[in-house]
C-alpha cells in the first residue's frame, strides 16, 4: 500500500473521529465539545487533500489547521469530559472516565502531535524514493508498527496489542516537527484514530 492511500485511509478515520460527534440535542459542555471535535475535524479536512496529493501544498494552511487542532487538544480537550457528562445526546463511551489516565495522555500526544505538525510544515511533503512507511529503517518499521526505525522496535509509538500510544514513547513536538509534514500529519491522524477507536461509540 503507498503512503498516499495510507494517509488517505487515516485521515479520513480521524476526520470521521472527529466530526461526526455534532448532533442534535446538544447543551452544555456536551455541545462544546462536539463543536469543538467538528472543529478539528474541519481543520483536517482542510489539509487532507495537500498530503494526499491531490491539491498544492500550503504550508501556511498546514500551520493554521496544526494550530486549530492544538489549541483544542490537551487539557482543553479533557476539560469538556467532566464526570456525569456520558449518556445520549453524548458519544463518548464510559471509558473516557474508568480510563481517564489513558484518555488524558491521549489529548496530550494529539497536542503534540498538532505542535509537531506546525514546525513540520515548511519541511514538505516527503519526496524520498524508499517509502517513509516501509523497512526497517522507514517511519513504519515493518515488525515494530507506529515509528518503527525511528524509535526502534522495543518502543513503537503505537501498542501493537491495544492499538493505544505506546504513552512512555511519546515523540515531543520538536521531534515531530523534524519530519515530513506528511508523516507528522500521520502520526496526528493516528492519534485521532486511537481515540475515535477506543473512547467513541460508533454508529448504527
Amino acid at each position: 500500500m503507498t503512503i498516499r492511500n495510507l494517509m488517505l485511509g487515516g485521515a479520513i478515520t480521524a476526520t470521521l473521529a472527529v466530526s461526526a460527534w455534532a448532533h442534535s440535542g446538544a447543551s452544555g459542555v456536551v455541545k462544546e465539545r462536539m463543536e469543538m471535535m467538528e472543529s478539528m475535524g474541519d481543520a483536517v479536512k482542510a489539509i487532507k487533500p495537500m498530503m494526499t496529493g491531490e491539491a498544492t501544498y500550503d504550508a501556511d494552511a498546514v500551520r493554521k489547521a496544526a494550530r486549530t487542532i492544538a489549541a483544542q487538544a490537551g487539557d482543553d480537550l479533557t476539560s469538556l469530559f467532566p464526570q456525569g457528562t456520558d449518556g445520549a445526546p453524548s458519544e463518548a463511551l464510559p471509558t473516557v472516565w474508568t480510563e481517564r489516565e489513558r484518555f488524558e495522555d491521549l489529548a496530550d500526544a494529539l497536542e503534540q502531535a498538532a505542535l509537531g505538525l506546525e514546525r513540520a510544515a515548511d519541511n514538505g511533503l516527503h519526496a524520498g524514493q524508499s517509502g517513509m512507511m516501509g523497512g526497517q529503517s522507514g517511519m513504519m518499521g515493518d515488525q515494530s508498527g507506529m515509528m518503527g526505525g525511528m524509535m526502534g522496535e522495543q518502543s513503537p509509538m503505537m501498542d501493537g496489542q491495544t492499538g493505544m500510544m505506546g504513552i512512555g514513547n511519546m515523540m515531543s513536538a520538536e521531534h515531530i516537527g523534524q519530519m515530513p509534514a506528511d508523516g507528522a500529519f500521520v502520526m496526528m491522524t493516528q492519534v485521532c484514530s486511537a481515540c475515535h477507536d477506543r473512547y467513541r461509540e460508533e454508529d448504527h
